[in-house]
């Protein structure tokens, strides 16, 4: 039973950090869409995107994946409805992850055509599925 609880608690602070990524990068893509290309503040967004990316958010989703399948593994969730949609929402969530890495790389480059506005919308779509996926978790509506 400890080791089933220490898988919880490393699934839970690796949902944490990736959800702190995918919160923030799209903060710092509408910093970055005002910019103009070649500015030194283009430049430092650049490299705050590069390494928000490949340092927390990429490990974090990773490790949020693996626990996350070893712990449905042991405890059967796989038969349970709510986890199949909850299942889904976090596929949707790691579908977003990679959308944010083009972007990153289209800003990279230098070749971003998305407004400012795009990317203050575009920054609610984790927090939906988060309160969905908290929910199915928590409430088990069905």
């Amino acid at each position: 039973m400890d080791a089933f609880l220490w898988l919880k608690a490393l699934h839970v602070i690796s949902i944490i950090a990736w959800m702190a990524g995918l919160l923030y990068l799209p903060r710092l893509f509408v910093y970055h869409a005002m910019q103009t290309s070649g500015s030194d503040a283009g430049d430092t967004l650049k490299l705050m995107e590069l390494r928000l990316l490949k340092v927390i958010m990429n490990p974090a989703l990773i490790a949020s994946w693996v626990f996350g399948l070893i712990i449905a593994t042991q405890s059967y969730a796989f038969s349970q409805p709510w986890f199949h949609v909850k299942l889904l929402m976090v596929v949707a969530l790691t579908a977003f992850h990679i959308m944010l890495g083009k972007w990153r790389k289209q800003f990279e480059i230098d070749q971003n055509e998305k407004s400012e506005q795009f990317f203050r919308l575009v920054n609610e779509v984790p927090t939906v599925l988060m309160i969905i996926i908290v929910i199915l978790v928590i409430v088990k509506p069905f």
